[in-house]
């Protein structure tokens, strides 16, 4: 890890640590911070991930900013609880005050993607909009394989984990596609390098409190938002609990063949009234693939009849925000 990154860390860590000396975490029968419970970053979801140019330069917004965003806050949650349907609730109780969920590079902003990564994005990309000719061709978190190390990253719902701790372990359970990580505190070494996971291979131990968790041996078939990643990503992980209803996550990424340097997000985890995480039934067999499939299908046969008549081709599909889908591209490679 970079000697800047890990600086800014030292920084972050003590300010926690100042601001929670007030605060003296349950302790487990055994003796290790208690972290256990369900947790949400429903709460982070107005936050940006990046800092907007408008609080350039700053952590946290001001009294006039903070009671803004909690007009705001308040207006959604009114207006969802309103609602009927699957995502009542799923918006968290308090505001917060960060700029951003990215606190590293200072300017709270993702560094830029190298060459190769910025190649591998728009190749990416290009597959995704064009009609999928395999149920490779989608993500896989449409697949419901994962979400991918950064699940804890707001969504617009299934924003919910569970911890639980016993002697010598620690396991994290995120809501969405059901993934639990079980991180071993023995000291033990990690996997062989010829061993690769989607979540990587995790490694944990207590350091001032805090619950660090040290990942290494991922896939280079997942992505962090957009971008996919390479094999050689890091991730180092904090987790600290700074009150009865609040954890700070931090996740420090390092990954050369992605990004241009290091960068780091703090995304605070609370409990919820009521908060229950149920049984996430999704798996690589649900309908929405094979009818993503025979979608894909009956639309190019019916670009191929209106050929056929010298018809204009039926307007294309669209597919999560794409402006619809391309014709397959013999070149892209799957």
């Amino acid at each position: 890890m970079s000697r800047s990154l890990l600086s800014t860390l030292a920084v972050l860590i003590g300010a926690a640590g100042v601001a929670a000396q007030s605060y003296q975490p349950p302790r487990t029968p055994w003796g290790d911070p208690d972290l256990q419970g369900i947790w949400t970053s429903d709460d982070a979801r107005s936050v940006p991930l990046e800092r907007p140019e408008a609080f350039a330069g700053r952590r946290l917004l001001t009294d006039e900013e903070f009671a803004e965003r909690k007009r705001r806050d308040d207006l959604t949650r009114a207006a969802t609880r309103r609602g009927a349907g699957t995502f009542v609730g799923e918006v968290g109780t308090r505001t917060l005050r960060e700029t951003s969920l990215v606190v590293e590079p200072a300017d709270g902003r993702i560094p830029p993607l190298t060459p190769q990564a910025q190649a591998r994005a728009v190749a990416l990309a290009a597959l995704r909009a064009r009609l999928p000719e395999s149920w490779e061709d989608r993500s896989l978190s449409d697949r419901c394989i994962t979400r991918g190390i950064l699940a804890v990253l707001p969504s617009i719902y299934g924003n919910g984990l569970q911890i639980v701790q016993g002697p010598g372990a620690v396991a994290i359970s995120y809501e969405m596609i059901h993934e639990t990580r079980l991180v071993p505190l023995d000291g033990r070494p990690h996997l062989s390098g010829a061993i690769r996971q989607y979540m990587g291979d995790s490694r944990g131990r207590w350091e001032n409190g805090a619950l660090v968790i040290e990942t290494t041996n991922f896939t280079d078939r997942t992505t962090v938002g957009a971008a996919p990643t390479s094999a050689g990503m890091r991730l180092v992980e904090r987790l600290r609990r700074v009150g009865p209803d609040r954890i700070d996550y931090e996740a420090a990424i390092e990954d050369e063949r992605t990004w241009v340097r290091p960068w780091m997000v703090l995304v605070p985890l609370t409990t919820q009234p009521g908060y229950r995480i149920l049984p996430y039934e999704c798996h690589e067999g649900n309908r929405a693939l094979p009818n993503i499939l025979s979608a894909a299908r009956s639309e190019e046969q019916a670009v191929e009849e209106a050929r056929k008549k010298g018809l204009p081709p039926p307007p294309p599909s669209a597919w999560q925000g794409n402006e619809g889908f391309l014709p397959p591209d013999p070149s892209i490679e799957r």
